[in-house]
């Protein structure tokens, strides 16, 4: 008999509640007082550049795919994986066919003179770490694009429970 096993991933230190929004862009002001409300008690820059690159990541979902139809959504997860790293994501509903990519086919007078697709690049910057994937392989449901960002030593409250129930 053959038994396989799943290697062990390690919980998050800290999981929030998933929020889920609609794929309008009139709601970017909730999307970011929410995080302000959730990140309470945590670093203050941390808690803006957050709140920068998920304006960022969301409007994009909203833009470049179904999310952003009338009954669109885009679930907004937030967690700790480790007590130094905070992880952001947003999850669209596909029908995009879009891939979250920075561009580099530009010129440096074509980047002097866009307007558009600077969102993942300031994302890039501002995080530790970014990346996407498919929510199934299979079909176009959805793709989940993340960033996380480094917790400054004593940048994060010290009373976190470990799933925060939003109220």
């Amino acid at each position: 008999m053959i038994f396989l096993s799943t290697p062990k991933v390690p919980r998050p230190l800290v999981r929030w509640e998933h929020r889920v929004y609609p794929g309008a862009l009139d709601q970017l002001a909730r999307v970011r007082a929410d995080l302000a409300a959730d990140l309470a008690g945590f670093d203050g820059d941390l808690v803006e550049t957050v709140r920068l690159c998920a304006s960022e990541l969301f409007a994009n979902s909203v833009k470049y795919t179904d999310s952003g139809r009338e009954d669109g959504e885009v679930v907004r997860a937030l967690s700790m994986p480790n007590a130094r790293t905070l992880r952001f994501s947003v999850s669209d509903c596909g029908g995009g066919g879009a891939i979250p990519a920075v561009p580099q086919e530009r010129t440096e007078d074509e980047w002097s003179w866009a307007e558009g697709q600077r969102g993942l690049l300031l994302v890039q910057n501002l995080s530790t770490a970014w990346g996407h994937f498919r929510l199934t392989p299979w079909a176009d449901l959805g793709t989940h694009v993340w960033a996380t960002f480094a917790v400054p030593p004593g940048g994060a409250p010290p009373a976190t429970r470990p799933y925060v129930l939003i109220g």
